[in-house]
């Protein structure tokens, strides 16, 4: 189990809002999970904002800024609300086990949306871009 499983949601959220969670901890899982508690307390478009300041300021405090990309973080949130809508799943666990290629493969997800690579562009870096490919449009589900 990962490390940032030793928290809460709540606590886990608070942490990182206040730049108090330790930066080890921060996979690739540990940012999905962030971004559903976000998803699932704020909606969309507060968590694209909320999620794209925070994961700056976190970047910024460790002196990771290179590391800070508004385009996957904006595609993150975008992919897994998809996944969140589509799945049957109550939990962040639950819904990896239903769709285990978030963790195994999330690269190959965003590269179904852009054509370039979104990773390792200084463009993407900075500022969010919009999907080349194909749109980020979902429909919400009822219970969201």
């Amino acid at each position: 189990m990962e490390k940032h499983w030793r928290f809460s949601d709540e606590v886990y959220e608070q942490k990182f809002r206040e730049i108090k969670f330790p930066p080890l901890y921060f996979s690739h899982e540990a940012h999905l999970r962030l971004a559903y508690i976000h998803l699932e307390k704020y909606g969309l478009d507060q968590s694209i904002e909320n999620m794209c300041i925070q994961i700056y300021d976190f970047a910024m405090k460790y002196g990771a800024t290179m590391k800070f990309n508004a385009t996957v973080t904006y595609a993150s949130l975008q992919i897994l609300y998809h996944y969140m809508n589509k799945g049957e799943s109550n939990s962040f666990q639950d819904l990896m086990q239903e769709f285990p290629h978030l963790l195994e493969d999330f690269k190959g997800e965003i590269q179904h949306y852009y054509s370039w690579d979104v990773f390792r562009s200084p463009e993407a870096k900075a500022k969010i871009h919009q999907p080349d490919l194909k749109p980020f449009v979902y429909e919400p589900a009822t219970n969201r």
